[in-house]
């Protein structure tokens, strides 16, 4: 990444660490006050798709402000790994805000909580991949690789509801929908993830073509 958008991808990081250390704060608090506990609420916490997601996007961007310095920030500096955490934190942000914010009314310090996790930081996040992230080794096949994460999560998420009987998203609720349907429900939003992950690839493309045509012009005397 260029010098130029490390204090960029620092300030993004650090803001992103704040939003996930005060939603979690916020989980805790709500289960001590229902009486489950403090560690009922950590494990409410990690049950989520936008929390997984958003610590992904801080540890990429932790990674992008220091720079490659071992075998993890190296991994979070790849190209294809920050276009898979882009297409993901894409999906939450569009997920939330168009199926499931009308579903309850937050208060407080949870509404910050809330906007900064899913929409502050996708935008963010996706701003930071198309001015920082280079994209010439990005290529289309890459995009159903990239499913896996969104995969697991949905067995991971079908996992936990078995054991606790608690579904972290209404559409993946089995007790009410049952499984056909909740499955019916995981391929449409995993379709989602195709056709962003797709439209990704190619304004990579497209941004790689228009920097080598941009390069090839002859300078003006």
């Amino acid at each position: 990444m260029p010098n130029r958008y490390r204090p960029f991808a620092a300030a993004a990081a650090l803001l992103g660490w704040l939003a996930l250390a005060l939603q979690l704060s916020l989980s805790i608090q709500l289960t001590v006050a229902n009486g489950q506990g403090a560690l009922a609420g950590v494990w409410a916490y990690v049950g989520y798709f936008t929390i997984l997601t958003n610590v992904l996007a801080a540890l990429a961007l932790t990674s992008a402000a220091r720079g490659p310095r071992g075998a993890v920030s190296g991994f979070f500096t790849r190209p294809d790994v920050h276009t898979a955490i882009a297409m993901s934190i894409a999906i939450v942000a569009a997920v939330y805000n168009l199926l499931l914010r009308q579903l309850w009314q937050p208060q407080g310090w949870q509404i910050v909580a809330d906007n900064t996790l899913h929409v502050v930081m996708p935008v963010l996040f996706l701003l930071y991949w198309w001015l920082a992230v280079p994209k010439t080794t990005l290529r289309w096949p890459q995009a159903i690789v990239w499913q896996l994460y969104p995969a697991a999560y949905f067995a991971y998420a079908l996992v936990r509801g078995a054991v606790n009987h608690w579904y972290p998203y209404p559409f993946l609720d089995v007790g009410k929908l049952g499984y056909l349907h909740v499955l019916v429900n995981a391929c449409m939003v995993l379709l989602a993830f195709v056709v962003v992950a797709l439209l990704l690839v190619a304004l990579a493309r497209w941004q790689v073509r228009r920097s080598s045509n941009t390069a090839a012009l002859p300078a003006q005397p």
